[in-house]
Parts: structure tokens; sequence; C-alpha cells
């Protein structure tokens, strides 16, 4: 009996001295964050950029091509910002297209909202805030990953302001619609308290040393992800209260289940737009199987798959990405509409409701 209680209270104190140095590791991470994160955004972001108001926001945006030209707007995916767009942008503003890519808060330089507001709803808002600043329609709508969830909430939401839509490996959730979530208490309770939630944030998305290894996983040859590449991606993490900003994102991010328009399957039969999809024939984070069905369900959707490619064909395979695209611009010339765009806003929550029903 001596002998198991002895055992326990070793086993107790090396289990004690193991929580302790975790703390202890977590809480140094989260003071090397604060002290990474220093910079505001007008001082971190490149001179290449400028913020417009847009909303209640000041959002940060790149913009290239001559102002008549057809406008392409660019949506990126978590963890990335506009800058991810750069080559494509230089691409098709040589050929006459306005090209605009916005940074989606909390990521890249854009303000973060006070009320930590990151809803499909208020992104999608935030995108068709950022059009009306630049006085953009007949916008061709590029979105990756999950950032096509805001892009595409932005079309449902104001349908008439863009001529055609381009997905890239898009995450839109369409598969978890009516279905319940499973409840992660242990998550729920981590992420429920900011400390412990931050400094978490602190060892991962916003720890430069954990950059590269997370890029990996999504793309198929490793050797795609450049070190100018994973330098641009931790170039935004050198911006005031970053950590704390991407920890009220990922709340949300990874226990709500919102039932967004951008989750109604019928809205998706009804758009009457070009469509073009985009998919990383390798990709392990939504599989191209997701893209081919999502194509059934857009009338005359062009899809488009990469072989050797995973998430990430904009980095992965730059030249075939770009030549996709302009293939697609190309074939379906941008007709402006003449309709006001708060037409379409009406006609698209008419369509939510009949879909919802």
């Amino acid at each position: 009996m001596r002998g198991s209680g002895l055992i326990e209270r070793k086993v107790t104190r090396v289990a004690t001295i193991g929580v302790a140095l975790v703390l202890l590791a977590l809480v140094w991470l989260r003071v090397a964050a604060g002290s990474r994160e220093t910079l505001s955004r007008s001082l971190a972001c490149p001179l290449n950029g400028r913020f417009l108001q847009a909303g209640d926001l000041q959002m940060f945006v790149q913009e290239d091509g001559p102002a008549e030209g057809s406008p392409v707007l660019f949506v990126h995916g978590p963890g990335a910002w506009s800058q991810m767009w750069r080559r494509t942008m230089d691409t098709l503003a040589v050929r006459g297209f306005h090209v605009v890519a916005v940074d989606l808060p909390p990521f890249g330089f854009s303000e973060r909202p006070s009320n930590a507001d990151y809803s499909d709803e208020a992104q999608g808002q935030r995108i068709l805030a950022v059009a009306e600043a630049l006085h953009l329609t007949g916008i061709t709508l590029v979105g990756h990953s999950f950032g096509a969830r805001s892009a595409m909430e932005a079309y449902f939401l104001d349908s008439l302001r863009f001529s055609r839509i381009v997905l890239v490996d898009a995450a839109l959730g369409l598969s978890e619609m009516g279905k319940v979530r499973p409840q992660r208490y242990a998550l729920r309770t981590l992420l429920a308290i900011a400390p412990l939630r931050n400094a978490l944030v602190a060892a991962t998305l916003t720890n430069p040393t954990f950059t590269r290894r997370l890029l990996r996983r999504f793309v198929w040859d490793p050797s795609t992800i450049t070190p100018d590449y994973v330098a641009m991606i931790q170039r935004q993490l050198t911006v005031e209260r970053t950590t704390p900003a991407i920890g009220a994102w990922v709340r949300p991010f990874l226990l709500s289940h919102e039932r967004s328009l951008v989750v109604m399957s019928p809205l998706y039969e009804s758009i009457g737009v070009p469509t073009l999809l985009v998919w990383g024939e390798s990709d392990s984070v939504i599989p191209a199987a997701q893209g081919r069905d999502l194509a059934k369900l857009i009338p005359g959707a062009k899809f488009v798959e990469l072989a050797g490619v995973g998430h990430m064909p904009v980095i992965e395979a730059p030249q075939r990405f770009d030549e996709e695209l302009l293939q697609f611009l190309q074939a379906n010339v941008e007709r402006r509409p003449t309709i006001v765009a708060s037409h379409g806003r009406r006609r698209t929550t008419a369509m939510a409701r009949r879909a919802s029903r």
C-alpha cells in the first residue's frame, strides 16, 4: 500500500510539474506575441495599398489596373491577406482589368470591429462597403477557401452588383446545412477564457515559428511554400493586438454553426451569372468532390480541377491559375448592370426567405 501511495504522489507531482511547464510556456509565448505586435496598421502595411472608409471600418485594399477596366475583386481566406493575390493582380492589370484585393479583418491591415463580429453577414457587408466606396459595379468576385463564404454572402445580399463569380477551393459549409454540430465542451471551455484562448493563439496561429508548418498542411507540394511567401504571411503579425483579435475570431470559427445565406443550397441554383470553380485535385481540406457537387448546383458553372495541387492554387500553381482565370474573364465579356444595386438586396432576400421554408 505504501508503494502504491508513493507512486501516486510521484505521478501527481510529475503531472503538476508538466501542467505548470505548459502554462509557463503559454505565458511566455503570449508575452512574446505582445512584444512582436507593436506596430500600428498604417506603419505595418505595404506602401502599394491604401486605407478607405467602408461602412464603419477603415479597410485596407490593394488596387491596380485602369480605372475604366472591368473590375475584379479578390477575397482571401483565413490567415492570409490581400498580398496573396499580387501576382494574379499584376497579370490582370496589364491586360486592362481594374483589380482590387481587400483585407478582411481580423487578418491583414484592415481595422478590426470593436464588437468582434466576424459573421458571414458582417463580412459580406464589408465587401459590399468596399465596392460601394470604390463605386464598383459589374464586378467579378473571386473568393478563396473560407473567404469564399464572405464573398458569396456579399453576392446573395446584393447580387446585381456582380457580373461573374470565381470560387477557389471554396469552404462554403453546404454539407453542414441541417446537421447538428457536436458539442465540444472542453474546447468551448478553453476558448471561453480569453487569456487562455489568446495564449493558445500566440502559441500557434500568430507564432512565426509555426507559420511554415501550418501552411504546409494546406499544399500538396511543401516546396511551394517559399521563404518569401512565409515572410509575406508573417508581415501582418507585427500589427498591435493581432493575437487577441484572431482569438476573438477563432472562437466562433471553431464552435458556431452559422445559418447564413451562404449555406442555403437553393440560392446557388438561382445564380444567374457566369461562374468558375477552380479546385486543387489533391485538396485535403475541401476535397475536389465538394467542388464537383457545387458545380452541379450552379447553372452553367465551369469546374476546373488542377492536378498536383492542394488547397492553395494561387500559390501552388500560379501560372495555371492565372491562365484559367484569364480564359474565363475573356470568354465572359462584362455587361454592366443598369439596375440600382439595392434592388438586388430585395430580390435576394425574397429568394432567401423562400429557400429557408
